[in-house]
């Protein structure tokens, strides 16, 4: 399946590539049908379907993917609300402790401006990499080649089409740096509200 990782134009629906895809859709429909209180059987669902998945991570289904999360590569500690769409028809690499909130979209799969290569079904596939510490807000869409550095919050809905570095504050469509994160955010957690001095004793 090298294909899938080139950069190069390729035909998803060739025989080989779609018999593996649908034994990781397989995998994918059952985790989606676990119970809630099954989070121990989700674990080890989780550790058999992604390329790597760190510990401590948790995914709230339904989870989108479309190989599955074959291609996904998770730190540790990373959470994900509901809707989680991971395009992951090449490699999705997140760092620890990142969060996704719901309807988040990650893809790293595109298809060519031509319209004829298009009515072929012809497709491409670029990694998408997402650093350590990130808050991806609500109803995000990261597009395929996109880096996103550590520490950095995407705004919710916003559309990253570009990298955004660490550190930042990033929301829109497309997605532009708004601002760094400064002292102010070390006082204040929303709006005019503080951080308290215990929680702020508790930041190592």
């Amino acid at each position: 399946m090298d294909i899938l990782h080139s950069g190069e134009l390729y035909l998803p629906n060739n025989d080989d590539i779609m018999e593996e895809q649908f034994k990781c859709l397989e995998r994918l429909y059952d985790f989606n049908q676990t119970r809630p209180l099954e989070q121990e059987k989700r674990q080890k669902m989780l550790k058999e379907m992604f390329a790597e998945i760190g510990e401590n991570c948790y995914i709230e289904p339904p989870f989108h993917a479309n190989w599955g999360g074959k291609h996904c590569h998770f730190g540790n500690n990373i959470y994900a609300n509901f809707n989680l769409t991971m395009v992951d028809d090449t490699h999705i690499y997140v760092g620890d402790n990142t969060m996704f909130g719901p309807n988040v979209t990650v893809a790293t799969a595109g298809h060519p401006i031509m319209p004829q290569l298009r009515e072929q079904g012809y497709q491409y596939n670029f990694p998408v990499h997402i650093g350590k510490n990130c808050w991806i807000g609500a109803g995000a869409l990261i597009i395929p080649g996109v880096t996103i550095g550590n520490n950095t919050v995407i705004g919710a809905g916003s559309v990253v089409t570009k990298d955004i570095p660490s550190n930042v504050v990033a929301v829109g469509n497309p997605c532009r740096v708004m601002r760094e994160i400064s002292d102010h955010d070390k006082e204040f957690y929303f709006k005019d509200r503080k951080i308290s001095d215990n929680i702020k004793a508790s930041i190592k």
